[in-house]
């Protein structure tokens, strides 16, 4: 498998993993806490998308200094694999949110 590929596959599972793993730990941590723990994973997984693309990509910095160098130094090339990057790391933290809005909706389901 080309490099590219598996970087877009690791980036789209670390995306999705800090989503999922984030809310699962708040959720914990609201257990401990006596705060209603649904609510408190589904708050914490919508706000943390945008981290989990900016750690998927390995640090904000580094995505624009490629798209920098891109811009400058007139590489498209560099431009359009790291757009790439960010749309399947925000494909991922999305796909991460989706999940936990879908144990939400099994929860109520369940409740009932």
């Amino acid at each position: 498998m080309p490099i590219f590929c598996a970087s877009l596959i690791q980036n789209f599972f670390i995306a999705f993993g800090v989503v999922i793993g984030g809310s699962i730990f708040a959720g914990l941590g609201a257990i401990i806490t006596d705060t209603p723990p649904l609510r408190t994973m589904m708050s914490i997984a919508s706000s943390i998308k945008i981290w989990a693309v900016a750690i998927a990509l390995g640090g904000t910095l580094s995505s624009f200094r490629i798209l920098d160098k891109g811009l400058i130094q007139g590489e498209i090339k560099s431009i359009i694999k790291q757009v790439i990057y960010i749309f399947i790391a925000l494909l991922g933290a999305n796909a991460g949110y989706s999940v936990m809005k879908l144990i939400q909706r099994c929860s109520e389901i369940w409740g009932k």
